[in-house]
């Protein structure tokens, strides 16, 4: 007669493997999704519908960039978009080093419209992105605005494929792609781990139900932005200016969100140099989970926070109760799978396929990597281009 503690490990490997098969399905359907996502009919010139492309007011938020605005201002000068249908607008938050100069010797060379606002002269002692962004967007003279960081690099198509989104009326906010550049395999996990956020997030947009964007490359209406009310009810809370405005316009325009899975929209921007700043950056992304109100992104946050720490248990079970070894294996060998299958048209857009490779050493540092920043996060306070953020 078999003992009642037989049941116990069929039972454990059944709860290991379930999160996993959960996972596996969502990311199936997010495949499905992305293959889905509609393609611009010509990215690198306007609708042909609309005889002029509607002018842009591309917005910069930045603090202490000196070293690297000129490479982001000389991209902006090889646009595709006629330098006359986009003007640029650079927030200087407080910086301590030589940006607003910089701007202003800039601004004297290039062909297009290219202003310096000041926070120290405009708010005093009102510091952070939101508050950049809502100086540079009272201050916008188009429809439309465009959103890139300070550190990033764009490609010549860049502002035509969102004009070429700009000129449909029924859209008002469009999330862009982000690469991460960089040698080594820190910088290629991080690439890894942005590009399948990144998927992710295009794809929730094309099932309806957007959870995730990325402000380096993110566009919208000025009139969508005050119909939401902006940043008010999050303005408390330092990150989040792209996904709480994302979930907000989707709330009052729910058809009117989408993705440019386009080469020529792919914003480029230097990945972490060291654990220690990869980390206090997932910190600062993860702070603001607990403030989503949306159940689509906390739904999605939960699973795969369970899927990567059943992973992990079952790993560490498994050196213990042999019993537990097919079921763990069959567990990771479903999310990995599934994760590749998901990921594959994903690292294609950027030509990075050959990442996949590092999806078995990302999966195993993913449990407690996660558990940490989200642990981390919830307690709110980290450093951030040298300023102490509060909870």
């Amino acid at each position: 007669m078999s003992s009642p503690f037989s049941l116990i490990w069929p039972l454990i490997g059944a709860a290991l493997l379930l999160p996993a098969l959960l996972y596996a399905v969502a990311m199936l359907r997010f495949r499905q999704a992305w293959q889905e996502l509609p393609p611009l009919p010509n990215p690198e010139k306007p609708a042909p519908a609309v005889s002029e492309p509607p002018r842009l007011s591309v917005l910069i938020a930045a603090r202490n960039e000196a070293e690297n605005l000129p490479a982001l201002l000389q991209d902006l000068q090889q646009q595709a978009l006629p330098l006359t249908h986009f003007e640029v607008l650079v927030v200087d938050d407080h910086s301590a080093d030589a940006t607003a100069a910089v701007v202003r010797q800039w601004a004297a060379q290039v062909a297009y419209p290219l202003r310096l606002i000041s926070l120290t002269e405009l708010s005093g002692h009102l510091t952070g992105k939101k508050v950049a962004i809502q100086a540079a967007l009272a201050a916008a003279r188009a429809p439309w605005v465009v959103c890139t960081d300070a550190d990033c690099r764009v490609p010549p198509g860049w502002l035509a494929a969102h004009a070429a989104l700009a000129t449909e009326a029924a859209v008002q906010l469009v999330s862009g792609p982000v690469l991460l550049t960089g040698r080594g395999w820190l910088a290629e996990l991080q690439g890894v781990e942005l590009a399948g956020l990144v998927g992710v997030g295009a794809a929730g947009i094309g099932q309806g139900r957007p959870t995730m964007c990325n402000g380096a490359n993110l566009g919208y209406r000025k009139t969508a932005f005050a119909a939401v009310g902006g940043f008010a009810g999050n303005e408390h809370v330092a990150s989040g200016d792209d996904e709480f405005l994302l979930h907000k316009i989707q709330a009052a325009y729910p058809a009117g969100i989408r993705f440019l899975s386009e080469p020529t929209a792919i914003v480029r921007t230097a990945a972490q140099p060291t654990l220690r700043a990869l980390l206090q950056q997932r910190v600062r992304w993860a702070s603001k989970w607990r403030h989503y109100q949306q159940p689509a992104p906390r739904r999605l946050a939960v699973l795969v926070l369970l899927a990567n720490l059943a992973l992990f248990s079952g790993l560490l079970l498994s050196f213990f109760q042999p019993q537990l070894r097919l079921w763990t294996l069959a567990a990771w060998a479903l999310k990995l799978g599934a994760d590749g299958w998901f990921l594959l048209p994903v690292l294609g857009l950027f030509g990075r396929r050959r990442w996949l490779a590092w999806l078995p050493l990302l999966q195993l540092a993913y449990a407690p990597y996660a558990l940490l920043t989200g642990l981390l996060g919830l307690r709110g306070g980290y450093v951030w281009k040298g300023r102490e953020v509060e909870k």
